[in-house]
């Protein structure tokens, strides 16, 4: 039985890529060479001349939150703009909450 593809992202080249799960395995971007981040299997990436969605994205992966789905569907909520991520990350300063836990939340006030 072939194992259920997931997907690895490249934030410097803005670039996505389907391969098994392997968690002993480092992936490296045929690109750039870089490490590739384990995104999950839910991850739909954006456009790659959408610069905006990527920066929200590497705010999102950086912090460690990922798109992998859950009991019942998708990986719930997560900001798709700047302006949401500026949002929570303020009020994660202010009420001392974890970036990653307030940023999957979908209201923070």
């Amino acid at each position: 039985m072939a194992h259920a593809k997931t997907s690895y992202v490249c934030l410097s080249c803005r670039t996505s890529y389907k391969q098994p799960y392997d968690r002993t395995r480092q992936r490296t971007c045929p690109r750039c060479a870089e490490p590739l981040i384990h995104a999950g299997s839910a991850f739909a990436a954006p456009r790659r001349r959408d610069v905006a969605a990527w920066r929200t994205l590497t705010v999102l992966l950086n912090v460690g939150v990922g798109f992998h789905k859950s009991c019942c569907g998708g990986p719930g909520y997560r900001p798709r703009t700047l302006r949401e991520v500026r949002e929570r990350m303020t009020h994660a300063q202010r009420s001392g909450e974890p970036i990653a836990h307030v940023l999957v939340r979908r209201d923070v006030g």
